[in-house]
């Protein structure tokens, strides 16, 4: 049997417009599912280091701003180990995809390790979204007291003259540290000892104590023990000197050319994360970004503001990955 369709009445018609209608005003005024009620719940916010590196002292930073204007409380998550793979693969794989769980993602597990490890518990660029860059930091190159060195060419003659009793520490393998110390071995055409720690803090605390001698460390977290005469700074690897430290002279200038790089960081979430709440987190952290008295601080780490949009930082993955990649290949780097 044929059903009857019934017929459209005038009230009937004005009826469904006004419900097409409210729907359409509600998909304006609240946008996809979730994306106005974001934040729902506290934030975990995870560091794949220890505390007390430069990537713990940005997300201590931040942390108290977030809390401020999201409204919710932020915990900060430090999950170190296997030079920051740990930390990073358990946002990538197992964090829902809420925006709840946010990743401090650093360069060495967003560009530098898949070049550097046989197996990759998760891909940078496909299981993580990026929302934001918010650093760019020079490395500088120091040495314990002990040594007795002030320039780059005493090193350079002593490092070549005792090699054994040069071993550097790094925040783990693949970090910019790392690869830092493997540039000068290669430059050097020198073989030189690789001690990786689980995370800069760990590394600088031995640098002090002497257990190691040397370290190609971020300003950041080298900063009050060079003021202090407890670290001797030989030279700085970006292109110019840096303003936290405008004595100390770049790689170049101390007499080793075309020796330049840079750690970065920035924030992810777990591939999938709606892009409204994406947007909304981007937008909160370029707001703080543009408060004076947050600038002044962050700037006080050694990295001047970035910021930006998703695409910016998406495409310094990217491109850091290609350019990283030959890095780690020239040098020689591998996992110890």
């Amino acid at each position: 049997m044929t059903a009857i369709k019934a017929k459209e009445t005038p009230m009937r018609s004005i009826h469904r417009l006004r419900r097409i209608t409210a729907l359409g005003l509600a998909a304006l005024c609240f946008g996809p599912v979730g994306a106005q009620t974001f934040p729902s719940k506290p934030l975990r916010f995870v560091v794949p280091y220890p505390p007390g590196g430069p990537t713990d002292l940005m997300a201590r930073l931040l942390q108290p701003e977030l809390q401020t204007r999201l409204g919710v409380a932020v915990v900060i998550d430090n999950k170190p180990g296997a030079g920051g793979n740990v930390g990073s693969a358990e946002v990538a794989r197992h964090a829902p995809a809420d925006g709840h769980t946010i990743l401090l993602a650093a360069s060495g597990p967003m560009a530098v390790n898949q070049n550097l490890y046989r197996t990759m518990p998760f891909s940078a660029l496909s299981d993580l979204a990026p929302v934001i860059q918010i650093s760019s930091f020079p490395l500088v190159l120091e040495v314990h007291p002990s040594l007795g060195i002030k320039t780059l060419k005493d090193f350079i003659a002593q490092s070549k003259a005792r090699p054994d009793d040069f071993s550097y520490a790094s925040a783990g393998n693949g970090t910019p540290q790392h690869l830092a110390g493997e540039l000068y071995a290669k430059a050097m055409s020198m073989k030189l000892s690789h001690v990786p720690y689980k995370g800069a803090g760990p590394a600088l605390n031995d640098l002090l104590g002497g257990q190691v001698k040397v370290m190609f460390d971020i300003i950041a977290s080298s900063a009050q023990h060079i003021q202090s005469g407890k670290l001797v700074p030989i030279a700085v690897t970006s292109a110019r000197r840096s303003p936290q430290m405008p004595q100390v002279p770049t790689m170049a200038e101390a007499g080793l050319a075309n020796f330049e790089l840079t750690a970065w960081h920035g924030i992810a979430v777990r591939a999938g994360t709606p892009r409204p709440i994406i947007d909304k987190l981007n937008s909160v952290l370029n707001e703080t970004f543009k408060d004076p008295a947050f600038r002044a601080k962050w700037e006080a780490l050694g990295t001047p503001v970035v910021g930006g949009t998703p695409e910016q930082f998406g495409q310094l993955i990217h491109t850091e990955s290609v350019r990283l990649g030959r890095v780690v290949r020239e040098s020689g780097a591998t996992v110890d």
